[in-house]
């Protein structure tokens, strides 16, 4: 994954919207999208729910 592949992977596991995501990140949403896709596909997920999972199978979030 790229740095910013990472980035929004972390948000999406911490629960944010894609327009939170983009804000905090300071990206247009559009663009958020196309890394949502990108992450979907690179790591075989199904859906945001898969990634959630994911992110946290591989540590890169861990629960509060």
């Amino acid at each position: 994954l790229t740095e910013r592949e990472t980035e929004v992977l972390a948000l999406v596991a911490r629960g944010m919207s894609n327009t939170e995501i983009a804000n905090a990140l300071t990206i247009s949403v559009k663009t958020v999208k196309t890394h949502i896709g990108s992450l979907l596909a690179k790591l075989h997920a199904r859906d945001r729910s898969h990634l959630v999972i994911t992110a946290y199978e591989t540590g890169l979030v861990a629960p509060l």
